[in-house]
């Protein structure tokens, strides 16, 4: 099991996904011109002031969009990890896995959206928010790997 390299493709999905639970990958500040500057930071764990005001808090609905699919990522690809003896149904995960780091960032762009139209702040993109895009490149080589390993055993199959 271990010795497959979409194995270890997948243990390092789980390891960025882990990873990207715990990270910001948005920071949300006021303008310029505003009175008081004030930074939000947005993760899976939710939308969190950095900075300290007497100003009433700033919230997000709805960001459980967000906290799932950050958590199903790397679920995803442990689940897959142990199901190395059917590499149909792990190759099928791995393409719902790809769909869902897709997922991740239309989230992530709708909430960008919200935060700007509601309150008109401002934003910028963290290097944390890479880890997604890691991750579908990662699941991707390991599908490729699946499937070549399918076609191995039944071109073994056939010459049997």
């Amino acid at each position: 099991m271990i010795q497959r390299i979409q194995t270890l493709y997948l243990l390092a999905v789980v390891a960025l996904g882990i990873t990207l639970c715990f990270m910001p990958v948005l920071e949300f500040y006021t303008p310029e011109n505003a009175e008081v500057l004030r930074i939000w930071q947005l993760g899976a764990l939710g939308l969190t002031e950095t900075t300290v005001t007497d100003l009433a808090p700033v919230t997000l609905q709805g960001l459980w969009g967000l906290t799932v699919a950050t958590a199903l990522i790397p679920l995803l690809a442990l689940v897959d990890i142990f199901l190395f003896k059917k590499r149909i149904l792990q190759a099928r995960l791995n393409i719902f896995s790809v769909m869902l780091c897709f997922g991740y960032y239309g989230v992530l762009a709708i909430y960008v959206w919200l935060a700007k139209e509601a309150i008109g702040i401002e934003w910028r993109i963290l290097p944390w928010s890479s880890i997604p895009a890691v991750c579908l490149v990662l699941t991707f080589m390991a599908t490729r790997r699946i499937l070549k390993d399918e076609a191995l055993v039944r071109a073994a199959d056939r010459i049997r």
